[in-house]
């Protein structure tokens, strides 16, 4: 469970660093509806990212345990999506779909970096046979 919760403390870092420069984008440049979207969907990301670990870490417990186990939020995840893509619908003129989808795809996008900074980073760059 330990290195579940280091796991998400990492992504959560690496996120809200993204957020952080997709910010400064919004701040200081004239692509502001391409960075507001990239910041509205890394954020509904994020929320995704949060439910997955939260209900993943209950999910082992339960299973330590030997209690009935229960979904890993999947519903609330689509939903979050569903409310951002009703977003864009709504107000075009401040979102954009594309830039939207991709923030919502960051939380998976960081995942798969970490695991194979991680990978390199146990393996000590060697390549494994």
């Amino acid at each position: 469970m330990e290195e579940l919760q280091q796991m998400f403390q990492r992504q959560r870092k690496y996120i809200f660093y993204l957020l952080s420069v997709y910010t400064l984008g919004w701040g200081f440049t004239q692509y502001k509806t391409t960075f507001l979207s990239l910041i509205v969907g890394t954020a509904i990301s994020f929320y995704g990212l949060w439910i997955l670990a939260r209900k993943t870490n209950r999910f082992g417990q339960a299973v330590i345990e030997g209690k009935k186990v229960r979904s890993l939020g999947t519903f609330s995840r689509m939903a979050a999506a569903g409310l951002a893509v009703l977003m864009v619908m709504r107000y075009p003129h401040y979102f954009s779909m594309i830039p939207m989808v991709l923030g919502l795809m960051t939380s998976y996008f960081v995942i798969i970096i970490d695991y194979f900074l991680q990978k390199i980073r146990k393996s000590g760059g060697k390549e494994e046979r």
